[in-house]
Protein backbone atom coordinates (compact mmCIF):
# COMPACT_ATOMS: atom_id res chain seq x y z
CA UNK A 1 0.00 0.00 0.00
CA UNK A 2 1.36 3.79 -1.09
CA UNK A 3 2.60 5.42 1.83
CA UNK A 4 1.59 9.44 1.59
CA UNK A 5 1.68 12.21 3.14
CA UNK A 6 -0.31 15.44 3.24
CA UNK A 7 1.21 18.32 3.68
CA UNK A 8 -0.35 21.53 3.98
CA UNK A 9 1.00 25.32 4.17
CA UNK A 10 1.05 28.17 6.44
CA UNK A 11 0.83 31.74 6.40
CA UNK A 12 2.27 33.80 3.45
CA UNK A 13 1.29 31.15 1.02
CA UNK A 14 -2.17 33.19 0.60
CA UNK A 15 -2.44 34.98 -3.08
CA UNK A 16 -5.34 36.88 -4.34
CA UNK A 17 -8.05 34.40 -6.75
CA UNK A 18 -6.31 30.92 -4.50
CA UNK A 19 -9.15 28.35 -4.77
CA UNK A 20 -11.23 30.09 -7.43
CA UNK A 21 -10.82 27.30 -10.49
CA UNK A 22 -11.81 24.53 -7.77
CA UNK A 23 -14.91 26.83 -6.26
CA UNK A 24 -16.15 26.85 -10.37
CA UNK A 25 -15.69 23.13 -11.04
CA UNK A 26 -16.28 21.47 -7.70
CA UNK A 27 -19.07 21.58 -5.18
CA UNK A 28 -16.75 20.37 -2.75
CA UNK A 29 -14.67 23.17 -2.76
CA UNK A 30 -17.63 25.70 -3.21
CA UNK A 31 -19.26 24.14 0.14
CA UNK A 32 -15.91 24.92 2.22
CA UNK A 33 -15.09 28.21 0.96
CA UNK A 34 -18.76 29.54 1.56
CA UNK A 35 -19.14 27.97 5.24
CA UNK A 36 -16.05 30.31 5.76
CA UNK A 37 -18.09 33.20 4.81
CA UNK A 38 -19.03 35.71 2.43
CA UNK A 39 -16.41 38.70 3.99
CA UNK A 40 -13.85 36.27 3.86
CA UNK A 41 -14.41 34.68 0.18
CA UNK A 42 -15.18 38.13 -0.93
CA UNK A 43 -10.99 39.04 0.45
CA UNK A 44 -10.08 35.54 -1.13
CA UNK A 45 -11.35 35.88 -4.28
CA UNK A 46 -10.88 39.94 -4.87
CA UNK A 47 -8.31 41.65 -2.45
CA UNK A 48 -7.32 43.89 -1.61
CA UNK A 49 -3.58 42.43 -1.22
CA UNK A 50 -3.61 44.18 2.51
CA UNK A 51 -6.47 42.55 3.93
CA UNK A 52 -5.35 39.07 2.49
CA UNK A 53 -2.09 39.43 4.51
CA UNK A 54 -3.35 40.31 7.33
CA UNK A 55 -3.26 37.72 9.92
CA UNK A 56 -7.38 37.78 11.00
CA UNK A 57 -8.14 37.16 7.07
CA UNK A 58 -4.61 35.36 6.41
CA UNK A 59 -5.07 32.27 8.40
CA UNK A 60 -9.25 31.55 8.05
CA UNK A 61 -8.33 32.02 4.17
CA UNK A 62 -5.56 29.52 3.96
CA UNK A 63 -7.43 27.18 6.10
CA UNK A 64 -10.35 27.29 3.96
CA UNK A 65 -8.52 26.84 0.72
CA UNK A 66 -6.56 24.02 1.65
CA UNK A 67 -9.66 21.88 3.11
CA UNK A 68 -11.34 22.78 0.53
CA UNK A 69 -8.69 21.36 -1.84
CA UNK A 70 -8.31 18.16 0.67
CA UNK A 71 -12.10 17.99 -0.01
CA UNK A 72 -11.99 18.03 -3.76
CA UNK A 73 -8.74 15.20 -4.00
CA UNK A 74 -10.90 13.09 -1.86
CA UNK A 75 -13.72 13.36 -4.11
CA UNK A 76 -11.43 12.71 -6.79
CA UNK A 77 -9.23 9.59 -5.37
CA UNK A 78 -10.41 6.99 -3.22
CA UNK A 79 -7.78 7.54 -0.18
CA UNK A 80 -8.60 4.32 1.55
CA UNK A 81 -6.50 2.78 -0.88
CA UNK A 82 -3.60 4.17 0.52
CA UNK A 83 -1.65 4.69 3.52
CA UNK A 84 -1.99 8.30 4.54
CA UNK A 85 -0.38 10.58 7.35
CA UNK A 86 -0.85 14.64 7.48
CA UNK A 87 1.39 17.55 8.25
CA UNK A 88 0.97 21.23 8.01
CA UNK A 89 3.54 23.94 8.46
CA UNK A 90 2.64 26.30 11.64
CA UNK A 91 -1.26 27.33 10.83
CA UNK A 92 -1.06 24.18 8.39
CA UNK A 93 -0.89 22.96 11.48
CA UNK A 94 -4.24 22.78 11.84
CA UNK A 95 -5.81 22.12 8.10
CA UNK A 96 -3.75 18.89 8.72
CA UNK A 97 -5.72 17.83 11.56
CA UNK A 98 -8.88 18.36 10.64
CA UNK A 99 -8.18 16.66 7.47
CA UNK A 100 -6.60 14.05 9.57
CA UNK A 101 -10.37 14.06 11.68
CA UNK A 102 -9.54 15.56 14.72
CA UNK A 103 -12.31 17.82 14.42
CA UNK A 104 -14.80 19.31 11.65
CA UNK A 105 -13.92 22.25 9.56
CA UNK A 106 -16.27 24.83 11.11
CA UNK A 107 -14.70 24.20 14.96
CA UNK A 108 -11.54 24.54 12.70
CA UNK A 109 -12.57 27.89 11.42
CA UNK A 110 -13.26 29.03 14.93
CA UNK A 111 -9.99 27.84 16.45
CA UNK A 112 -8.26 29.99 13.14
CA UNK A 113 -10.00 32.98 13.78
CA UNK A 114 -9.16 32.95 17.51
CA UNK A 115 -4.93 31.88 16.93
CA UNK A 116 -4.88 34.51 14.35
CA UNK A 117 -6.22 37.18 16.81
CA UNK A 118 -4.61 36.19 19.87
CA UNK A 119 -1.11 36.12 17.91
CA UNK A 120 -2.16 39.73 16.40
CA UNK A 121 -2.82 40.76 20.13
CA UNK A 122 0.80 39.55 21.39
CA UNK A 123 2.50 40.73 18.54
CA UNK A 124 1.36 44.61 19.05
CA UNK A 125 2.15 43.65 23.00
CA UNK A 126 5.38 42.43 22.43
CA UNK A 127 6.59 44.00 19.03
CA UNK A 128 9.35 41.85 16.76
CA UNK A 129 9.75 40.56 13.26
CA UNK A 130 11.35 37.78 12.07
CA UNK A 131 14.41 37.26 9.35
CA UNK A 132 15.27 34.21 7.17
CA UNK A 133 19.11 32.66 7.16
CA UNK A 134 19.80 30.79 4.34
CA UNK A 135 22.99 28.92 3.91
CA UNK A 136 23.61 27.87 7.40
CA UNK A 137 24.41 25.08 9.60
CA UNK A 138 21.68 24.64 12.64
CA UNK A 139 24.25 25.25 14.99
CA UNK A 140 25.93 28.48 13.66
CA UNK A 141 22.50 29.98 13.78
CA UNK A 142 21.88 28.68 17.12
CA UNK A 143 25.02 30.76 18.45
CA UNK A 144 24.43 33.81 16.43
CA UNK A 145 20.92 33.82 17.85
CA UNK A 146 22.98 33.26 21.44
CA UNK A 147 24.79 36.08 20.59
CA UNK A 148 22.05 38.46 19.52
CA UNK A 149 20.23 37.67 22.64
CA UNK A 150 22.48 40.14 24.76
CA UNK A 151 20.00 42.58 23.05
CA UNK A 152 16.95 41.19 23.16
CA UNK A 153 14.76 38.19 22.72
CA UNK A 154 16.33 36.43 19.23
CA UNK A 155 16.06 32.85 18.97
CA UNK A 156 16.09 30.13 15.64
CA UNK A 157 11.69 29.23 15.45
CA UNK A 158 11.71 27.35 11.52
CA UNK A 159 13.58 24.54 11.16
CA UNK A 160 12.27 24.30 6.96
CA UNK A 161 15.09 22.43 5.57
CA UNK A 162 19.11 21.89 5.70
CA UNK A 163 20.66 25.41 4.91
CA UNK A 164 16.76 27.59 5.67
CA UNK A 165 16.27 28.86 9.39
CA UNK A 166 13.58 31.37 9.95
CA UNK A 167 14.37 33.69 13.39
CA UNK A 168 12.10 35.20 15.67
CA UNK A 169 11.89 38.23 18.34
CA UNK A 170 12.69 42.14 18.67
CA UNK A 171 14.03 44.02 15.89
CA UNK A 172 17.07 45.62 17.23
CA UNK A 173 18.65 42.03 18.18
CA UNK A 174 17.43 40.29 14.64
CA UNK A 175 19.11 43.41 12.99
CA UNK A 176 21.95 42.09 15.02
CA UNK A 177 21.89 38.64 14.08
CA UNK A 178 21.26 39.27 10.30
CA UNK A 179 24.80 41.37 10.18
CA UNK A 180 26.32 37.93 12.28
CA UNK A 181 25.25 35.80 9.99
CA UNK A 182 26.01 37.98 7.03
CA UNK A 183 29.44 38.92 8.04
CA UNK A 184 29.89 34.73 8.37
CA UNK A 185 28.88 33.71 5.39
CA UNK A 186 25.32 33.06 5.45
CA UNK A 187 24.19 33.01 1.55
CA UNK A 188 21.41 35.27 2.45
CA UNK A 189 20.11 36.86 5.82
CA UNK A 190 16.92 38.79 5.23
CA UNK A 191 14.47 40.29 7.60
CA UNK A 192 10.80 39.25 6.37
CA UNK A 193 7.77 41.50 5.83
CA UNK A 194 5.55 40.20 8.84
CA UNK A 195 3.56 41.56 11.64
CA UNK A 196 5.45 39.93 14.53
CA UNK A 197 7.66 37.43 16.25
CA UNK A 198 5.42 34.38 15.91
CA UNK A 199 6.86 31.35 17.16
CA UNK A 200 8.91 32.96 19.77
CA UNK A 201 9.00 33.42 23.58
CA UNK A 202 7.08 36.60 22.85
CA UNK A 203 4.31 35.07 21.93
CA UNK A 204 3.57 33.04 25.11
CA UNK A 205 0.15 34.93 25.79
CA UNK A 206 -0.97 33.83 22.55
CA UNK A 207 -0.41 30.30 23.54
CA UNK A 208 -2.24 30.85 27.23
CA UNK A 209 -5.12 32.65 25.07
CA UNK A 210 -5.11 29.45 22.68
CA UNK A 211 -4.85 27.00 25.60
CA UNK A 212 -8.44 28.30 27.25
CA UNK A 213 -9.71 28.48 23.69
CA UNK A 214 -9.31 25.09 22.81
CA UNK A 215 -11.15 24.04 25.84
CA UNK A 216 -14.19 24.98 24.23
CA UNK A 217 -13.60 22.17 21.98
CA UNK A 218 -13.91 18.28 21.82
CA UNK A 219 -11.50 16.37 19.48
CA UNK A 220 -12.13 13.30 18.06
CA UNK A 221 -9.38 10.03 17.24
CA UNK A 222 -8.65 10.74 13.80
CA UNK A 223 -8.68 8.58 10.59
CA UNK A 224 -4.66 9.59 9.47
CA UNK A 225 -1.82 10.21 12.16
CA UNK A 226 -0.38 13.72 11.89
CA UNK A 227 3.31 14.54 12.52
CA UNK A 228 2.72 17.67 15.22
CA UNK A 229 5.09 20.96 14.35
CA UNK A 230 6.46 21.34 18.07
CA UNK A 231 8.13 17.94 18.11
CA UNK A 232 8.12 16.15 14.54
CA UNK A 233 6.65 13.48 16.46
CA UNK A 234 3.55 11.13 15.26
CA UNK A 235 0.74 11.03 16.70
CA UNK A 236 -3.38 9.92 16.72
CA UNK A 237 -4.06 10.66 20.13
CA UNK A 238 -6.58 13.57 20.67
CA UNK A 239 -5.69 14.23 23.99
CA UNK A 240 -1.99 14.99 23.12
CA UNK A 241 -3.08 17.32 19.89
CA UNK A 242 -4.47 20.38 22.21
CA UNK A 243 -1.02 20.66 24.48
CA UNK A 244 0.88 20.86 21.31
CA UNK A 245 -1.19 23.21 19.46
CA UNK A 246 -0.64 25.79 22.56
CA UNK A 247 3.33 24.95 22.60
CA UNK A 248 3.19 25.40 18.66
CA UNK A 249 2.65 28.85 19.18
CA UNK A 250 5.71 29.63 20.93
CA UNK A 251 8.27 26.96 20.35
CA UNK A 252 10.26 26.40 16.83
CA UNK A 253 8.20 24.60 13.90
CA UNK A 254 10.32 21.41 13.14
CA UNK A 255 9.68 20.57 9.56
CA UNK A 256 12.97 19.38 8.51
CA UNK A 257 12.82 16.69 10.79
CA UNK A 258 8.77 16.38 10.46
CA UNK A 259 9.38 15.68 6.76
CA UNK A 260 12.54 13.52 7.29
CA UNK A 261 10.50 11.49 9.73
CA UNK A 262 7.71 10.81 7.27
CA UNK A 263 10.45 9.26 4.85
CA UNK A 264 11.50 7.38 8.01
CA UNK A 265 8.27 5.92 8.13
CA UNK A 266 8.04 4.73 4.66
CA UNK A 267 6.36 7.94 3.31
CA UNK A 268 6.57 7.49 -1.10
CA UNK A 269 4.85 10.61 -2.31
CA UNK A 270 4.57 13.83 -0.52
CA UNK A 271 1.25 15.83 -1.59
CA UNK A 272 1.20 20.07 -0.87
CA UNK A 273 -2.68 20.67 -0.10
CA UNK A 274 -3.16 24.21 -0.46
CA UNK A 275 -2.13 27.36 -2.14
CA UNK A 276 1.46 27.91 -3.73
CA UNK A 277 4.68 25.45 -3.67
CA UNK A 278 5.97 26.81 -0.33
CA UNK A 279 6.77 23.10 0.74
CA UNK A 280 7.12 21.33 -2.92
CA UNK A 281 9.92 23.42 -2.94
CA UNK A 282 11.07 22.68 0.38
CA UNK A 283 11.22 18.81 -0.29
CA UNK A 284 13.70 19.46 -2.89
CA UNK A 285 15.88 20.67 0.34
CA UNK A 286 15.21 18.07 2.62
CA UNK A 287 15.05 15.31 0.63
CA UNK A 288 15.89 15.18 -3.29
CA UNK A 289 14.91 11.16 -3.70
CA UNK A 290 11.55 11.58 -2.86
CA UNK A 291 8.50 12.78 -5.37
CA UNK A 292 6.80 15.87 -4.33
CA UNK A 293 3.68 17.34 -5.61
CA UNK A 294 0.82 20.56 -5.35
CA UNK A 295 -2.42 20.47 -5.53
CA UNK A 296 -4.09 24.16 -5.79
CA UNK A 297 -6.07 24.12 -8.92
CA UNK A 298 -7.79 21.84 -11.99
CA UNK A 299 -4.64 21.17 -13.52
CA UNK A 300 -2.12 20.40 -10.49
CA UNK A 301 -4.69 18.36 -9.53
CA UNK A 302 -5.22 16.18 -12.29
CA UNK A 303 -1.34 15.87 -12.34
CA UNK A 304 -1.53 14.47 -8.96
CA UNK A 305 -3.91 12.16 -9.48
CA UNK A 306 -1.82 10.53 -11.90
CA UNK A 307 1.25 9.98 -9.60
CA UNK A 308 -0.70 8.62 -6.78
CA UNK A 309 -2.56 6.39 -8.98
CA UNK A 310 0.87 5.01 -10.73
Amino acid sequence: MKKILLMFPGQGSQYIGMGKDLYEKFPEAKNIIDQAGEEIKNIIFNGPEESLKNTKYAQPAIFAISIAVFEVLKSSIDLDKFEIMTAGHSLGEYSALCASGFFSFSDGLSMVKARGEFIQQASQENPGCMAAILGMEKEAVINICKEASQIGVCEPVNFNSPGQIVISGVTDALTKAVELAQAQGATKAVMLNVSGPFHSSLMKKAADMMAQELEKYTFTNPKYPVITNCDAEITKDSSLVKEKLVKQIYNSVQWDSSVTNAAKSGVELFLEIGPQRVLTGLMRRIDRTKKALNIEDAASLEKAIGEISK
